[in-house]
């Protein structure tokens, strides 16, 4: 059985965090600059309540996965709501439970903070995530529109 651990992003992380964040914008198509790389991880260290924390997933002391998540005022709620912008596992680390760790981690983090309601998006060809989120989460109704 192999040992799985979940801890806060650390400085001495950013090359695995870099590998696995590419990891999962290339499964979206997308690219990002240098200086977006850089920003994102320095704000996931930071100690700014506006700013990302940052999850990653060990597999026997691999990092195999990761998640971004923030803590942001509603104005339906009282509490604060948490926003999981970012989940990621490494290929080889799929069907292994790691992901739903991952967000049961961000669940953990969000009761920690007295946040109890947590949310994600995701684009509709994500089959296989949305089976796991179908399991740990409830979809609804919105539609997302941007600029």
């Amino acid at each position: 059985m192999p040992e799985i651990s979940i801890r806060p992003l650390a400085a001495h992380d950013e090359a695995d965090w870099r590998r696995l964040w590419t990891g999962y914008l290339d499964y979206y198509e997308t690219t990002l600059h240098e200086a977006v790389y850089a920003s994102t991880f320095v704000r996931l260290l930071g100690d700014d309540p506006q700013d990302f924390h940052g999850l990653i997933a060990l597999v026997d002391g691999k990092a195999m996965g990761l998640t971004h998540y923030l803590f942001h005022r509603h104005c339906w709620k009282i509490e604060n709501v948490c926003y999981l912008q970012d989940l990621y596992v490494a290929p080889d680390a799929r069907g292994t439970g790691l992901g739903r760790k991952l967000i049961e981690a961000v669940y953990a983090a969000a009761d920690a903070n007295g946040t109890p309601a947590v949310y994600w998006l995701t684009q509709d060809f994500n089959e296989v995530g949305r089976r796991l989120y179908d399991r740990i989460g409830k979809q609804t109704p919105f539609i997302r529109y941007s600029r």
